[in-house]
């Protein structure tokens, strides 16, 4: 997926400063920041094609923990590297902010943050593990969250999961990729 859709660095809006964390996307659509804003796109802001398709192992993992009747229509992979981290934020560019946001953990620990629906809300911090997983739903779907940072690995622990496969070469060492699936439309009832 990641030789289809390699990563690419974001940037915020307005300023155009570079995110720290690297992406890419798969399935029908995908997350971009750029000078322009935030936003879903159907093709890639760099090669211009189309993201590849969403593998089906993401779609069982949506249906089994996501608890959504319609199926994600994008899912961002954010690369972070050991010093990477992102700021509290809302995931709120989605046209249905009724459907949950499912995020899948693999590498590096993180440390997330998380708080309430107005960015002053008191936060708290847990630990996202390698096969943690995520989901923001209901009440908690507008929640502000983010990541301090990246922990680095414990000597003489392995990192990630018994039998976990190695992370693609994009992800540099004591780094983290990170699966986001999300439902950017609303469905439409059948």
């Amino acid at each position: 997926m990641l030789r289809e859709a390699p990563p690419f660095t974001p940037r915020m809006p307005r300023t155009g400063a570079p995110l720290s964390v690297r992406m890419t996307n798969c399935g029908p659509l995908g997350w971009v920041a750029d000078r322009a804003g935030y936003r879903y796109q159907a093709s890639h802001p760099e090669t211009g094609r189309p993201w590849p398709a969403m593998p089906a192992l993401l779609g069982e993992a949506w249906a089994a923990l996501a608890g959504a009747g319609a199926p994600p229509e994008a899912c961002l992979v954010n690369l972070y590297a050991p010093g990477a981290r992102m700021g509290l934020h809302q995931d709120r560019d989605e046209e249905d902010v009724c459907a949950p946001v499912l995020s899948l953990s693999l590498g590096a620990t993180a440390v997330f943050r998380y708080g309430g629906t107005r960015r002053g809300d008191p936060t708290r911090s847990v630990r996202l593990a390698s096969g943690d997983a995520l989901v923001m739903g209901g009440p908690s779907r507008l929640i502000f969250h983010g990541v301090d940072r990246i922990l680095p690995p414990v000597p003489g622990l392995l990192p990630g999961l018994p039998g976990a496969p190695a992370l693609p070469e994009a992800v540099p060492p004591g780094g983290r990729l990170n699966l986001t699936l999300r439902r950017v439309s609303r469905a439409v009832p059948a």
